[in-house]
């Protein structure tokens, strides 16, 4: 059971330009095109994960096949021309200090994929959160299946009350070689990342052991099926990693080939932690017929009391009341009403984090969004085991520019 999660061989750049290697997960700003023009901008040609990543903004408008074969060839340019320095068998304590001043703590490692499902109804140990779009995968597998490289932006989530994982690092960084330590770019915060030395490692895995006992004496006898571990960021690139491995296995690849594909680099942090703070994600229709969906959601969806949300449209406000007894999250309500509604409707779906960037694409024309409250974090773990998984996109943690930089690496082929 203590192999879920372990240390990994992983690859660290060593350049004089670290804030212009890493950026933001490719699944961040995805109406924002500016973002990423800054983003290219500011790197120029300088060594970056933005050569091994397609921002998902630009799906759809760039040749996908060249793109993909330009960044094997970038990942198999930058290992011979020894771009990295790579760390046997290793966890990494992280420290993400954000805008707000709060240092956010994380270890990263390896989880085993053959104990991770994103199926609903899953007996896997390590879970979704929320519900996977599988029409979100294939793209995804395009650019991993040939990768030589593999950089994560997965966040894997403890509900460790005796905080004894992570923490152990904690209390022990300052004895840590420090590995990086710069700002991120585009106002993303600072973050500083240390080598675990092997005495905290051994540690470490003895309070790993220790963690999946309690959980399991816990919640013995809960209401739904027990899981350990909880993906809070980055489902679907964990389930690519999956859906790559599997194929691998389908195919008869060697055992060489398994073992590698087998694991994937996620950062574990545990839920208790006071940095980690549940953000609503938003709701932007575009093109559609806004009087028609407003009064569909009001008739099929509103009541006297519930939960209340405010709608944006142009230079229109408004606020309404979900109706409570048709779900146990506002996420919920709407966005089972928005999957009917535009099943049979005009209209584009496209989920914003932060109030500000909602409230300035829903004042276009054009265009209608919702404001969501925040679910709490308490209700995670019992929520999924109960339910099997939250409606997808149910909550973010943190805010879109608090989100995993990618910037750790491993070999994947």
């Amino acid at each position: 059971m203590n192999r879920l999660f372990k240390e990994a061989d992983i690859l660290i750049p060593h350049t004089s330009n670290p804030e212009k290697w890493a950026v933001i997960a490719c699944d961040q700003f995805t109406s924002d095109k500016a973002y990423w023009q800054r983003v290219r901008d500011a790197v120029g040609k300088a060594p970056s994960t933005l050569n091994m990543i397609i921002p998902e903004c630009d799906l759809g408008s760039i040749n996908e096949d060249e793109r993909i074969k330009e960044i094997n060839a970038t990942m198999e340019n930058y290992l011979e021309e020894g771009v990295f320095d790579e760390y046997k068998d290793s966890y990494i304590y992280v420290e993400r200090t954000m805008e707000n001043g709060a240092v956010r703590p994380g270890l990263l490692g390896v989880v085993d994929l053959e104990q991770y499902d994103y199926s609903p109804d899953s007996e896997a140990m390590i879970h979704a959160t929320e519900k996977t779009v599988v029409e979100r995968i294939p793209p995804r597998v395009r650019v991993r299946k040939d990768a030589a490289l593999e950089f994560p932006h997965v966040i894997m989530l403890c509900d460790d009350y005796e905080k004894r994982i992570v923490e152990t690092a904690t209390k022990n960084a300052r004895r840590m070689k420090v590995l990086y330590d710069f700002d991120l770019i585009e106002n993303g915060g600072h973050i500083c990342g240390r080598l675990v030395d092997a005495e905290t490692a051994r540690e470490i895995n003895e309070q790993f052991k220790k963690y999946c006992d309690t959980m399991e004496e816990r919640y013995r006898g809960a209401d739904g099926k027990l899981f350990l571990f909880a993906i809070g960021d980055g489902n679907h690139s964990l389930a690519t990693a999956k859906t790559c491995y599997e194929n691998l296995k389908a195919q008869g690849a060697d055992t060489g080939a398994l073992e590698l594909a087998r694991y994937s680099l996620v950062e574990l942090e545990n839920i208790h932690d006071p940095s980690i703070v549940f953000e609503p994600i938003h709701r932007i229709i575009f093109g559609a017929d806004i009087e028609k969906l407003l009064a569909e959601l009001r008739d099929k969806c509103c009541a006297d009391t519930g939960f209340e949300i405010e709608w944006i449209a142009g230079s229109r406000r408004g606020k309404l009341t979900l109706d409570e007894k048709k779900g146990k999250l506002a996420v919920a309500v709407l966005q089972h009403f928005l999957d009917d509604y535009l099943s049979e409707n005009a209209g584009e779906i496209d989920y914003i984090h932060d109030d500000p960037a909602l409230i300035e694409l829903a004042s276009g024309e054009d265009a209608i969004g919702f404001l969501l409250p925040p679910m709490g974090k308490g209700q995670l773990f019992l929520g999924v085991m109960a339910d099997g998984v939250l409606p997808r996109k149910t909550f973010s943690m943190g805010h879109s520019r608090e989100k995993r930089y990618y910037l750790e690496g491993r070999r994947i082929r």
